[in-house]
């Protein structure tokens, strides 16, 4: 049976990659030493994600290896050799405001551990399709010099700008900005699968990701934009505002429809490509626009306070332009948009805190 290596695999859109590639058919192993829980609290902890993987799919085998170190991930790899097909790398330190109170951490466990997978992919499976999970944060601030205009409840781009339509392509500079050093670490990660990619032909695939999100999200307040909204918004507790007045604008896709692109994307590998991949036009709000609808699904009104100063390197304005990935790639396409991402959330939340 082929395999699929899975990092990061009781986190949000690694879950998701388990169950989408053993629903297809084949053995899954993942990757996952709840570091989650190190960077956020006990309350972001994931062991409940792995606890219902195991249960929900018998087959699934579950590693504890930290993506640092490369003896652990090589012997793993060498065990499944050429059996191997499919690499998903979903392990990071996901939070720019995390990575500057512990940079070595932060960048090992980005770039390093990236690395780590990528030799070990080279050296024991060289024709598995190899998928990373970048972001958006690795064109840093360079999204807030866009003439964005405000407006009542949002920041918008003026109609005729060439963003307007349809988003920020891959065509926009990653240099001379301020990234943050989490986007600095996935800055490095997303160069090194590039070139893997382009210098020893590997079959990798850059997604560069807007806000990622679903009903298994382990939120926490320095990450999980949507999924901790709710959260607060079910459990009555107050919610902070950082920065722009409410108005910063985000797309937002679900972990099912970016792991269905993976798919698509395994079947027909383009080596070194690059890819932005978010909600896009079709789902994107300004944290105001998502507090409304959260307020009508919980029927009463949040707890909100605000912060003026905005977190470092923040984006005002970030949709993603995924027209090139569905030229590539013409079957793929959305399943869910905003209003059901947060109906599906709030669902979830009450009958988990239920």
């Amino acid at each position: 049976m082929s395999v699929a290596v899975i990092s990061g695999s009781a986190g949000l859109i690694g879950a998701e990659c388990v169950r989408e590639f053993t629903e297809r058919g084949m053995e899954v192993v993942g990757i996952d030493n709840d570091m989650r829980r190190t960077f956020f609290g006990d309350e972001a902890s994931t062991n409940w994600v792995r606890r219902r993987l195991e249960a929900d799919y018998p087959s699934y085998q579950h590693c504890e290896h930290d993506v640092r170190d490369s003896s652990a991930i090589s012997e793993l790899f060498a065990r499944y050799g050429e059996a191997i097909e499919v690499v998903v790398h979903c392990a990071a330190q996901p939070s720019h405001d995390w990575a500057a109170r512990e940079p070595q951490t932060d960048f090992t466990v980005n770039a390093n551990g990236t690395l780590n997978l990528l030799e070990a992919t080279r050296t024991h499976c060289p024709e598995a399709a190899f998928v990373f999970t970048s972001t958006n944060k690795v064109y840093g601030d360079t999204p807030n010099r866009l003439p964005v205009e405000e407006r009542e409840r949002r920041y918008e781009l003026p109609d005729d700008h060439p963003y307007a339509a349809h988003g920020i392509d891959e065509q926009m500079s990653v240099d001379q900005n301020l990234h943050s050093l989490f986007g600095a670490s996935k800055l490095a990660a997303d160069i090194l699968v590039q070139e893997y990619g382009r210098y020893f032909d590997l079959k990798t695939g850059i997604f560069r990701a807007g806000c990622l999100t679903g009903p298994q999200h382990a939120a926490a307040q320095l990450h999980g934009f949507l999924a901790y909204l709710v959260k607060c918004a079910v459990a009555n507790e107050p919610y902070t505002i950082i920065g722009y007045r409410g108005k910063q604008v985000r797309d937002n896709i679900h972990a099912h429809d970016l792991v269905d692109a993976f798919w698509h994307f395994v079947q027909a590998p383009r080596p070194g490509e690059v890819y932005n991949m978010g909600g896009g036009r079709h789902s994107n709000c300004s944290i105001l626009e998502a507090i409304e609808i959260v307020e009508r699904l919980c029927g009463r009104p949040m707890q909100v306070d605000f912060d003026d100063e905005p977190r470092r390197g923040d984006h005002i304005w970030y949709i993603s332009d995924v027209r090139k990935f569905q030229r590539h790639f013409p079957q793929w396409s959305y399943r869910y948009d905003l209003p059901e991402i947060l109906d599906e959330i709030h669902q979830a939340l009450q009958n988990r805190l239920a």
